[in-house]
C-alpha cells in the first residue's frame, strides 16, 4: 500500500545498519534538494509536487523534525492555494509525521481535507488511522474515525482496492471495538456499532468534526466556508 505503513525504516538491527540507513536517506534526501534546486516552482508539474513531498518525507525518516515541517507546511500552502487538495493533504501529514508543536493541527487539516475531498481512499483512511493512533483507548474518537474510514472506502473505492481497504477498515474498527469496551465477539460488536450510532453516517460525521475541531483548536490555515461553497451542489 502507498500510504498505510508508509512510515521510512531506519531498520536497524545494529548501529551500523542505521547510520548506513541513515547515510542512504542523507544521500536521497541530497539528490532530491539538488533537483528541486534546478527549476522554479512548477506547480502544474506532478515530478515537481512529488519531489517536494519527497523531501519532507526524508526529512521526517532522518528525524529532522523541524526541517520537516518547514518542507510540509511550504508544500501545504502552495499546495492549497493551487487547489491541489490531495497533495495539500500529504503535506499536511508530513507535518503531522514531524512531531512539531502544532503537529496535531496539521493532523486536523489534514483530515478535514481528506473528507471533504474525494481523493485516493488509502490516504484518507491513513489520516483517519494517525487520528486513532493519536486517541486514549476510552475516547469515542477513535471509534468515530475508524467508521469514517469504513464509510469513506464503501464510497470511494472499488475491485481489488475494495477489498484490500474494506479488509483494513474491518480489522481496525475491531481493534478500536476491543480496546474502547473490551469487545470480543460478533453480538456485542454489533450492539457496539449501533450504540455508537457508527451505521449511521449522518450520526457520526458531525462528531468526526468535532474532533477535527479539538485537534485544530480553532487554528486554523485555510477558509473552510469559502472552500466549502466551492464544491458542486451533491
Amino acid at each position: 500500500m502507498k500510504y498505510l505503513g508508509d512510515t521510512f525504516d531506519l531498520g536497524a538491527e545494529s548501529q551500523q545498519d542505521a547510520a548506513t540507513s541513515s547515510a542512504a536517506f542523507e544521500a536521497q534526501l541530497a539528490a532530491v534538494q539538488d533537483r528541486l534546486g534546478e527549476r522554479e516552482i512548477e506547480l502544474e508539474s506532478p515530478q515537481w509536487r512529488e519531489l517536494a513531498l519527497q523531501e519532507g518525507r526524508l526529512l521526517v525518516a532522518l528525524e529532522r523534525g523541524r526541517e520537516a515541517w518547514q518542507s510540509g507546511r511550504h508544500c501545504f500552502d502552495r499546495f492549497c492555494g493551487a487547489r491541489l487538495w490531495e497533495e495539500a493533504i500529504e503535506a499536511a501529514r508530513i507535518m503531522f509525521q514531524s512531531g512539531e508543536q502544532d503537529a496535531l493541527v496539521a493532523l486536523g487539516h489534514g483530515v478535514w481535507l481528506a473528507v471533504t475531498f474525494p481523493v485516493d481512499p488509502e490516504l484518507s483512511v491513513a489520516l483517519l488511522q494517525d487520528i486513532i493512533e493519536e486517541t486514549p483507548d476510552d475516547s469515542d474518537g477513535a471509534a468515530v474515525a475508524a467508521a469514517t474510514a469504513a464509510y469513506v472506502v464503501d464510497l470511494r473505492s472499488e475491485g481489488k482496492e475494495y477489498d484490500s481497504l474494506s479488509f483494513f477498515t474491518n480489522q481496525m474498527l475491531g481493534t478500536v471495538a476491543r480496546r474502547h469496551s473490551g469487545i470480543e465477539d460478533q453480538e456485542a460488536f454489533d450492539q457496539w456499532i449501533e450504540r455508537l450510532e457508527l451505521n449511521d453516517p449522518a450520526c457520526f460525521l458531525p462528531r468526526l468534526r468535532n474532533v477535527v475541531d479539538v485537534l485544530v483548536q480553532d487554528d486554523w490555515w485555510i477558509d473552510r466556508e469559502a472552500i466549502q461553497a466551492s464544491l458542486p451542489v451533491q
